[in-house]
This record gives structure tokens, sequence and C-alpha cells, in this order.
């Protein structure tokens, strides 16, 4: 009989082989084969040490050799496959009606990175582009005294949401609104947190195939990445309170963003990736820079 670890460095190089990428969740083929032959054993998925010498039947490996199999042949995200995505610790419902989770403002929140421009004027929050709602539940749980309101475009992502937010018993807190853009947001917010669409047209042909079993609506920003971004810049500072702050995931756009508004004054915030994935922007200086006529 194999053991754990034996199978998990078979899977690693069957998926390393197959050429697979990597990004929702996993960074590295030998991670990824842990997450499938761990959840597929229905095996603790934080703590491989103490299982990595369990005998699996032969009953049981075939199973996970099927899995891998279905990653390598589908191309999908493991997230897909096992229908769970784990954000700061805390799991989410996932599927391919919301784009897998993994937004570094997560770990902004986590971190305290945002919390000097909170306090108690902070009392409503919005978690635009919500997708699963992973954002707007880690919002809720990370500030026990504010209401969230969480808006999509697509009612299928808010389905997908609202199972999060009942799994997690945050109904009373948190509200699914079906929302293009802040259009039925009339606010005002103290704080907005916002992973939008932002991968530019380019990027966008070159995605792996794993990247395009997600929703394109949840990826595709236009030409150079800021379409989105662009009406939410003109449209947030009419629905942000006075001393309220946008925090904004922009990925690898930093100089697409900053082409684009030139003269808006944001703070970069340092995430495990680096200094130009999210950035804060505050009400005074969306208005101070008038970003309705920029480029």
């Amino acid at each position: 009989m194999s053991t754990v670890i034996e199978l998990i460095e078979a899977g690693a190089g069957r998926l390393e082989a197959a050429g697979v990428a990597f990004g929702h969740g996993t960074a590295n083929a030998f991670d990824e084969a842990a997450w499938l032959v761990l959840w597929r054993l229905k095996l603790p998925l934080d703590d491989l040490d103490a299982v990595a010498e369990r005998a699996v039947s032969p009953a049981d490996a075939a199973k996970v050799a099927a899995l891998i199999d279905e990653r390598i042949a589908t191309r999908k995200p493991a997230a897909y496959l096992t229908k769970e995505a784990w954000l700061q610790g805390v799991p989410f419902y996932v599927d391919e009606r919301a784009i897998v989770p993994r937004s570094f403002i997560a770990e902004l929140m986590a971190d305290g990175s945002i919390d000097y421009w909170l306090g108690e004027h902070t009392q409503r929050a919005l978690d635009l582009c919500t997708g699963n709602g992973s954002l707007a539940v880690l919002a809720a749980m990370t500030y026990p005294e504010i209401t969230v309101d969480a808006a999509d475009l697509s009612r299928e992502a808010l389905e997908v949401a609202a199972i999060n937010v009942t799994r997690h018993q945050l109904d009373d807190r948190i509200r699914l609104v079906e929302s293009d853009g802040l259009a039925s947001l009339p606010g005002p917010y103290d704080l907005v947190l916002c992973n939008p669409p932002y991968v530019n047209s380019d990027s966008m042909a070159a995605l792996p195939a794993e990247y395009r079993a997600e929703p394109e609506l949840a990826l595709a920003g236009g030409a150079d990445g800021m379409d989105f971004v662009r009406r939410l810049l003109a449209d947030a500072p009419a629905r942000m309170s006075e001393r309220a702050v946008l925090v904004l995931e922009i990925g690898n756009e930093r100089e697409h963003f900053e082409n684009a508004f030139p003269r808006l004054e944001v703070v970069w915030l340092e995430t495990s990736a680096g200094e130009d994935q999210v950035l804060l922007v505050t009400r005074e200086a969306l208005l101070k820079s008038d970003s309705r006529t920029q480029k």
C-alpha cells in the first residue's frame, strides 16, 4: 500500500509533467497535490506531518489518482473540484459561478494595515465585486461593529456568496445586492473594499486554462485593465462618507493605473506579493484629483 506522502509526491510529479497552472490557493505542484490528496482522503488540510506516513488502501489510492486525472484533464482550479477555498484560514464554498477567492485585501484586514484609516466613524462597509462573498465575510469578522453590503453584477456569484454568508452565520450583518458597479448602491459607506476585474486584454489572451475556467466577467478589465476602475473612481465619492477610504486591488496593473490616474494621490499597501497589488485612496484625494477628468 502507498502512504499519504507517496501519493502526494506522485501526484505532484504528474501535475508538474502535465504543465498545469497554479495560483488559485497554491503556488506549486507539491502544495496542489497535497491539497487534492488530503481532501480526497478526508484528512486535515493543515497538518500533513501528522498523516504523511499513514497507509492508504488501493481503493482510496485509486480515488486520489482519479482526482488528479480530473485536475489535469479539465484544467479546472482545484477549488472548483473540491468546492472549497480558504482565505486567511477561513473556509469558503466556491464553484464555477464565482471567481476563486485569493484577494490580498484579506491579509491587509487581518494584519491591521488599514486600521489607521478606520475608527468609530467606520460603521458601514461595502465589498464591491464580492464574488463568493469572502471579503465581505472577513470584513464582518474583522470589524464586528460594522454592517456590510456585498455587491456584484453577477446574480450567480451572489448565489454563491449567500451560501457563505449563511455558512458563517452573518445574514444579519451582510446584505447582498445585485448592482452594476455602484449604480444600485447609494451609500454612504465609510469603507469600500473592491477586488474588481482588472486584467488587461493582452494578459487575458495569454491566461492559462485554469484562469479561463473562471467567469470572464470577474477578470477582464478592458484594453488597459482600467475600464471598471475608471467608473468606480468617478462614482465613488458620491457614495463615500466624509472620512471614508477605498481599498482597491489591481494586481499587476500598477503601471496602467498610474497612467490612467496620474494626478491621484494614493497609498500603496505592502502585501505578501509586494507594494504594487493593492492601494488605498481617501474620498478627499478622489475629490481633489477629480478622477472623472483623468485619462
